[in-house]
Order: C-alpha cells, then sequence, then structure tokens
C-alpha cells in the first residue's frame, strides 16, 4: 500500500453497482428450508443470513460428509420436510465438519513442514509439492489452498496410498495450472490428471513425485516470478474508522451477493494506529486500529499469525499502519459492530501519522 495521505470518512465507490438479493438468500433468511434452517442452528449463526455464511458457515458442513462421511447426507438434508430428520442430519454433518477441521489441522502441519524443507529458508521454488501417507483424499484440496495462500505459490497435496497417490492443487493469478498438469499426463508422469487455470487434480505414482516436481518447476517458473512480480490489491476507497459505520455496510449489501463475478469492495484505512493486536483463536490476528480523531474499528487477519501479515500487525502496537481489507458486520448478543477483514497491511509514512 502507498501512503494515502489525509482522506475524507468516504470517498466514492469506484465500479460499484447495484444489485439486488438472489431469490435463494431472501429464502434462507425466511428459513423456508427445513435443512438449512437446521444447518443454520447448528452452526449458531445469528442473525439474518449473508453470502458469505454460504461459503465459510453452511458449505463446509454440507461438503463435510462427501469429505469424511456420507456424501448422500448434503442432499438429504435440503430435500427433507420432517424437522426432526433436519436436525439429526445436521448435527451429524456438524460433527463431521469438526472432525474434518482435525484432519485438515494434522496433514497442514506436515504439508507445511514438507514444503518449508523443500523451499529452503529463502522459499526458491516455483511450486509447492507435498505429499504424505496415509493423508485423507477428502481434505487434499483445502490443504493446497491453504499451501497456495502461505507461501503464494501453485501448490499441490497428494494422499499416498502405497505406491500411488491422488491429490490436488490450486494456483495463483496468471498461472494455468490445469494446462501443466494435462502437460505432465502427456509427459507421462502421471496417471491421469486435468482442472483448469486455478484448480486441478492428478494421480501420480511414488516413483514420479521427483520428475513432477521438476516438470512443473521448469514449466511454471516464468509465469509464477510474473505473477508475484505484478501482484497488487485494487483498493475500491479509502476511509476512517469513523466512516466505516452501518449506513455505508448496509449500501455495500445491496451490492451483494459478492463472488468471482461481483468481488466485495476492498477499502484501505490510512495511518490508523494499531491500538490493541493479539494472536486468536487458530492462527488469526485481532487488532484494534484507532483513526486520527480517535474513532476505533475492530480489524481481524484470519490464518495469518505465523504469516509476514500477522507478524507485522503483531509488531505494530502503538505504531500506525495504512491497513486494506473487506468490511464485515458482527452479531452478538443483539448488537451490530462493523469489522474489517484484513486483507494486507503496510507501515505508515512516520510523517503522516500523528
Amino acid at each position: 500500500l502507498v501512503a494515502l495521505g489525509t482522506v475524507a470518512d468516504v470517498v466514492p465507490l469506484k465500479g460499484l453497482n447495484r444489485a439486488f438479493v438472489t431469490k435463494g438468500l431472501i429464502s434462507l433468511r425466511n428459513r423456508e428450508n427445513h435443512g438449512l434452517r437446521a444447518l443454520m442452528d447448528a452452526a449458531r449463526l445469528e442473525g439474518p443470513p449473508e453470502a458469505w455464511h454460504l461459503g465459510f458457515l453452511l458449505g463446509p458442513r454440507i461438503n463435510a460428509g462427501g469429505r469424511i462421511g456420507d456424501a448422500t447426507l448434503g442432499t438429504k438434508l435440503l430435500i427433507t420436510n420432517d424437522p426432526a430428520e433436519a436436525n439429526a442430519i445436521a448435527q451429524k454433518l456438524n460433527q463431521w465438519n469438526i472432525e474434518r477441521q482435525e484432519v485438515e489441522k494434522r496433514t497442514l502441519e506436515q504439508a507445511e513442514a514438507e514444503a518449508y524443507a523443500s523451499l529452503g529458508h529463502g522459499e526458491q521454488g516455483a511450486v509447492v509439492i507435498a505429499s504424505g501417507e496415509g493423508w485423507h483424499p477428502g481434505v487434499v484440496g483445502l490443504v493446497a489452498a491453504r499451501l497456495k495462500e502461505r507461501f503464494s505459490r501453485p501448490a499441490f497435496a497428494i494422499a499416498m496410498l502405497g505406491e500411488q497417490g491422488t491429490g490436488s492443487g490450486r494456483s495463483i493469478p496468471g498461472v494455468d495450472l490445469g494446462r501443466a498438469v494435462r502437460g505432465a499426463v502427456e509427459e507421462g508422469l502421471l496417471l491421469k490428471g486435468g482442472g483448469h487455470a486455478m484448480a486441478a487434480g492428478l494421480t501420480v505414482t511414488k516413483d514420479k513425485l521427483g520428475d513432477l516436481r521438476a516438470y512443473l518447476e521448469a514449466k511454471l517458473r516464468e509465469a509464477v516470478e510474473k505473477s508475484l512480480h505484478e501482484a497488487s490489491l485494487e483498493i475500491d476507497a479509502a476511509i476512517t474508522a469513523r466512516g466505516a459505520n452501518g449506513e455505508l455496510f448496509k449500501m455495500i449489501e445491496r451490492a451483494g451477493p459478492f463472488g468471482s463475478g461481483n468481488p466485495e469492495p476492498v477499502f484501505a484505512l490510512a495511518s490508523h494506529i494499531v491500538a490493541f493486536a493479539d494472536p486468536v483463536g487458530q492462527n488469526h490476528v485481532r487488532v484494534r486500529l484507532r483513526s486520527n480523531d480517535g474513532a476505533t474499528i475492530s480489524a481481524v487477519a484470519f490464518r495469518a499469525m505465523d504469516r509476514p501479515l500477522g507478524q507485522a500487525l503483531l509488531g505494530a502496537r502503538g505504531q500506525a499502519m495504512h491497513v486494506a481489507g473487506t468490511l464485515s458486520v458482527n452479531r452478538w448478543q443483539g448488537r451490530e459492530t462493523i469489522e474489517m477483514r484484513i486483507s494486507d497491511a503496510a507501515n505508515a509514512d512516520p510523517l503522516v501519522a500523528r
């Protein structure tokens, strides 16, 4: 982030078009579906559901059956008209999701250790490939996504069973992973594989892992270096803690639901003091940011405690930083407060901060 200097409370949003909430989201808010209503209760979802709840609260629970349990339960949950059956299925899916989180956590710890050993202290290399005997095939896609986030490189996680493994890969913008995997199939390095630019799946034998790594390094190095060099975060508006209020959030909501074709607006808080910073939960960092006029806003950097972003925030207590991210609402015991989900941060120019 560059120094933004003095800004008004709210700068008009660039390219933020108004949209209507979909019929499905309205149905969710009315709790019309027995299964989804039971699942929202199991997930302790307070207040009206929003689009992001589908991806971070409800979706993972529905998918948990397919990952480590019975894949048919998700469908049964959505079509049942029996409230008692819906509650029983929702509780089972919720428990499986807890188990899935534990399996994912253990696998990710092993995968990160292997990735660090492979890349070295300087984290040299274009691609991350981690494999392990006995890893659960249902979580390799999630682990690959976490590795990609941690190392900012295309990443594969491969569950080995004897001499053969099944894996999943996730990529970064500008790096076509599916094409590289299809090329590896043509070269005889994979038993099978395919995908699209941002994600791919593969089946490989243990004796081909080294050759696969060398092939992907050579194939993707130029594109990865270009992507990392050109990486940027587009900011839609600059605001202050006081400007991040309920009125602004309601205006943003009217432009949703958000997704890959309609991304959430990103805001920058310029030269805000990090009044509080502490680790929280599983590898997150929660902070309290204070503007020049004394207004404050809570913010959280998810899965960032062991990353440069988290360390920068924890080391900036009492200092001014430029912070960028998206806004969300925290509902607790009938109260609503606006918070920020941090995407990036940078030290503020000491001549600008006060």
